[in-house]
C-alpha cells in the first residue's frame, strides 16, 4: 500500500503529526509519499496516481489542495484538523493514528462528493481567446477586480438565459461547496447527496435575483457583458484559474465533474454534525 501525505507546512503542530504518521506507516511496511510545500515549490506538481489514500493533516484548505492533487482519480480523501472549522475532515490530531488504522482497513463511512469540471474562456489583447479547463470540488466563482467596479454578466442554464445581472460576482457551487463561499453570498445548506450544483449571485444589484439549484445534468454558462469591460478574476476552489498574462475572462462554462471525490468520515451524519457544530454551536450535543 502507498498514502500521500498532504500537511500544512506553515503549521509545526500539523508538520510534527505528519512526520509520527510516516514512522507509524513506515512500521507497517506502508510506502509513504509527501506532497511538496507550495510555498517553496509553487510549480511542483504532485500526484496520488499510485496511492491507495491521501492523507490530509491541516485545515479545509489543505483538504482542497489534497482534493486537486486527486482530482477525478477517485482515491479516497482522509482529511486530519489543524485548522479552525475542520468541516471536511474526519476527525482531530488526537485520533490520527486511529483514523488512519481505520482507514486502511476500510472501516471508515465513504462520502462520495460530487465535483465540478469548469472551462473558462480568456481573450488576450489582440482579440484571440484560449481555454482552460480546472477541477473543483467546492465553486467556481466570478468575482469582480481590484478596481472595485461591478460586473455585469449574463447567466444560462443548459443553453436557457436565467438574467443579465450586475454586483459583486457570481458562484456555482457543489453541495459541498454550499457550507462556503455560496452559503456566505446567501445561498443554502445543501446536503452531500445532492448531485446538481447551487448557483448564488453575489451582491446583486437588484432584489429580484436569488439562489437556485440545478440538476445534475445542468451546464451553467457565464458570459462577461462586453458592455461594462470591469476587472474581473475567476477562481476555482478560491484559487484563481491560470491565464495567459495581459488576457481577460470572458466567458465560463461549469458542469459536473466526470467523478466524484471519495471523502472519509466516521458516519453518514458527519455532515450534520458539522453543520451543527460549526454554524450552530451545538458543541458535544
Amino acid at each position: 500500500m502507498k498514502v500521500l501525505i498532504v500537511v500544512n507546512h506553515a503549521r509545526e503542530d500539523a508538520m510534527e503529526s505528519a512526520r509520527r504518521l510516516e514512522d507509524w506507516l513506515d512500521e507497517r511496511g506502508v510506502d509513504v509519499a509527501w506532497a511538496h510545500d507550495k510555498r517553496r515549490f509553487p510549480l511542483a506538481v504532485d500526484s496520488a496516481d499510485d496511492c491507495d489514500l491521501v492523507v490530509s493533516l491541516g485545515g479545509d484548505g489543505t483538504l482542497l489542495r489534497a482534493a486537486r492533487i486527486v482530482g477525478y482519480a477517485g482515491v479516497p480523501v482522509l482529511g486530519i484538523s489543524y485548522g479552525h472549522l475542520g468541516f471536511l475532515t474526519a476527525a482531530g490530531p488526537e485520533d490520527l493514528m486511529v483514523t488512519v488504522r481505520d482507514a486502511l482497513a476500510g472501516e471508515l463511512h465513504v462520502s462520495r462528493r460530487a465535483t465540478l469540471d469548469v472551462e473558462c474562456e480568456f481573450e488576450r489583447p489582440d482579440g484571440t481567446t484560449y481555454t482552460r479547463h480546472s477541477f473543483a470540488l467546492n465553486d467556481f466563482a466570478l468575482s469582480r477586480g481590484g478596481a472595485g467596479d461591478m460586473v455585469e454578466f449574463d447567466v444560462s442554464v443548459s443553453g436557457k438565459h436565467i438574467d443579465r445581472l450586475r454586483g459583486d460576482g457570481f458562484v456555482v457551487s457543489t453541495a459541498t461547496g454550499s457550507t462556503g463561499y455560496a452559503l456566505a453570498a446567501g445561498g443554502p445548506i445543501v446536503t452531500p447527496e445532492f448531485r446538481g450544483m447551487v448557483c448564488v449571485p453575489i451582491a446583486p444589484h437588484t432584489i429580484m435575483a436569488r439562489a437556485f439549484l440545478t440538476s445534475p445534468s445542468d451546464v451553467v454558462e457565464i458570459e462577461m457583458s462586453p458592455e461594462r469591460p470591469a476587472m474581473r478574476h475567476f477562481f476555482a476552489d478560491g484559487q484563481p484559474v491560470r491565464r495567459e498574462k495581459d488576457s481577460v475572462g470572458v466567458r465560463a462554462c461549469v458542469r459536473r465533474g466526470p467523478g466524484d471525490l471519495v471523502l472519509l468520515d466516521r458516519s453518514s451524519q458527519s455532515f450534520y454534525d458539522s453543520v451543527s457544530r460549526v454554524f450552530y454551536g451545538q458543541v458535544g450535543k
